[in-house]
């Protein structure tokens, strides 16, 4: 082998290793929309399988926001009056009345305490409701 042979087989060398560097660039980023897409259609299916659970965390939600409105219209009280002794607005007291979120712990606990009955009863009126 003579000087032009290795500087020719050189040449060939680099003329194809950017083609071999995009080649490899597009498998590559094939496999990443592959994994990606079937990653998406994983979540989809899951999120499709899973309407009966959000149905019923639905309800319950409401049912919890029933529970607590009932309460405190039993006990006579206002919104505004209830949301001053737990130092919360009363949009958040309407809130919870409505389902639209619920009471954290610590509020929960305070609301039956401010109603005269458990944390544990008025739960268990949640799930009675269902």
């Amino acid at each position: 082998m003579n000087a032009n042979e290795v500087s020719g087989n050189l040449a060939e060398a680099s003329g194809s290793s950017p083609v071999l560097l995009i080649w490899l660039i597009n498998i590559i980023l094939l496999g990443v929309f592959v994994t990606i897409t079937v990653l998406v259609i994983r979540a989809l299916l899951k999120y499709l399988k899973s309407k009966d659970v959000r149905k019923e965390k639905a309800v319950t939600r409401i049912s919890l926001g029933e529970a607590i409105k009932e309460h405190r219209t039993r006990c006579k009280m206002t919104q505004e009056f209830v949301a001053e002794a737990l130092g919360v607005s009363r949009q958040a007291v309407s809130k919870w009345e409505n389902g639209t979120s619920d009471p954290s712990t610590s509020n929960l606990i305070a609301l039956a305490k401010l109603y005269g009955i458990s944390a544990e009863e008025l739960l268990r009126e949640v799930e009675k409701q269902k």
